[in-house]
């Protein structure tokens, strides 16, 4: 029997590792709204337009389901009790005179207002679906106040709630941000709680929910966004790279995290100034999706000025890159994963940040200790080429444990979880 989900998606990386779980609850013979809550230009990502096209799925933005004046308030509630508005200083300090002016109560009705119509809009008067946030954080961009409204009046009419994966854990390690002293559980984590059923790819991620949740709450499914079967149709999908292929002996992609971790800025651009004296090489720094113009490296006027690095174009995605790469050097990133899956090299630069990355914790041979470490292996893959990097034992334990958990038949069983939580 077919049935409804009601799926959000604030930004670019839920819709990433969210959109492989629709297709299959599509091709699955169900049906599902999809609404973005986030910035509308994700109305143009590539995904959300292959979602458009699928029977059987509506795709909507809140500016486009309410009157502009009640969506104007939706919005500027929202961004008043954001961290990231918060953090601006004069904004700040603004959005909290106004959140203690209007408080929870006077904000409520609105957020009651809005979960009723998306509820009715999306199952009617029918008592069983399911409602799928991403992993939604105290730190949140889309204010948790709302989530919770949501979730709450899901629950009231008798639907699931599913909390579903916007990424991976790429840390083995936990002390990763700036001001991480003491290890404890993360309370960033803890609003996964309100939930019937949070989704983890592998048990690495797991480690951050467990504290706040209990008995069956936790499910370790795989990952949707890596898994074989999605990567195949993400192929086909994917918009023309505007990467051109050039006759450089070795083609280098660089990948940048999010600035709030610790990242030692002075040694990357060693690395980034040592890599682009070797003869034949070229260098693309790829900055973080949403934080990429915070990062000191993307504004250093001598990076700027070496003839083979270049910052790369908001145009080119991580696929685009990696398809135009031979070997990338990661700070952590879970972009990653797919090259380990495609065996191509990876060199786990850990020593310019203050985490262990999951793929050197997997993979020893991938770890980069020292920028001696960093400037053998350009050496070697320049005379050896980039073939047999990898211990391949080492590689199908990551496979296994990471992206295949426990077995590779990965959406099936999103599906079924989101079936269970529906009926």
């Amino acid at each position: 029997m077919a049935m409804k989900a009601l799926f959000f998606l604030r930004h670019y990386n839920d819709i990433d590792h969210v959109t492989p779980v629709i297709y299959k609850w599509i091709g699955s013979g169900h049906q599902c709204d999809v609404v973005l809550i986030g910035s509308t230009q994700f109305r143009r990502d590539f995904r959300i337009k292959y979602l458009s096209q699928l029977e059987g799925v509506r795709v909507a933005h809140m500016k486009e389901l309410f009157p502009l004046a009640e969506y104007l308030k939706w919005r500027l509630q929202m961004l008043m009790l954001t961290r990231n508005v918060r953090r601006i200083k004069i904004l700040g300090r603004l959005a909290e005179k106004l959140a203690d002016r209007f408080d929870e109560k006077q904000r409520e009705p609105l957020w009651r207002y809005t979960a009723e119509f998306l509820l009715n809009r999306c199952f009617g008067e029918a008592g069983k679906g399911v409602v799928a946030f991403d992993w939604i954080e105290r730190n949140s961009v889309i204010c948790v106040e709302w989530v919770e409204v949501v979730v709450a009046m899901a629950k009231e009419r008798g639907l699931g709630t599913v909390s579903l994966p916007h990424g991976d854990s790429p840390h083995a390690s936990q002390l990763i941000r700036r001001g991480e002293r003491h290890l404890k559980p993360d309370i960033t984590f803890s609003a996964a709680k309100i939930f019937d059923r949070v989704v983890v790819p592998n048990e690495l991620c797991s480690v951050r929910f467990r504290p706040f949740l209990e008995g069956n709450q936790l499910a370790v499914l795989g990952s949707p966004r890596y898994c074989e079967e999605w990567l195949k149709i993400l192929a086909g999908l994917m918009p023309p790279s505007p990467l051109v292929r050039s006759d450089s002996r070795l083609k280098i992609v660089m990948f940048l995290r999010k600035s709030n971790f610790t990242t030692f800025w002075e040694e990357v651009g060693e690395v980034v100034h040592m890599i682009a004296e070797f003869p034949g090489v070229e260098l693309i720094i790829k900055p973080h999706t949403r934080s990429g113009w915070k990062q000191s490296l993307t504004k250093d006027s001598s990076i700027k000025q070496l003839p083979n690095v270049r910052v790369a174009s908001d145009d080119a995605h991580s696929v685009h890159l990696m398809n135009w790469s031979d070997v990338i050097i990661d700070l952590a990133t879970s972009v990653v994963f797919e090259a380990v899956r495609a065996k191509k090299p990876v060199l786990a630069a850990d020593y310019l940040i203050a985490a262990r990355s999951a793929v050197a914790y997997y993979m020893p041979e991938t770890e980069m200790k020292c920028r001696d470490d960093v400037y053998e292996k350009i050496n070697y893959f320049l005379t050896n080429g980039c073939d047999s990097f990898y211990i391949e034992e080492h590689r199908q334990r990551f496979l296994k444990e990471m992206l295949d958990f426990p077995d590779a038949d990965v959406l099936p069983r999103y599906v079924t979880l989101l079936e269970q939580s529906a009926s």
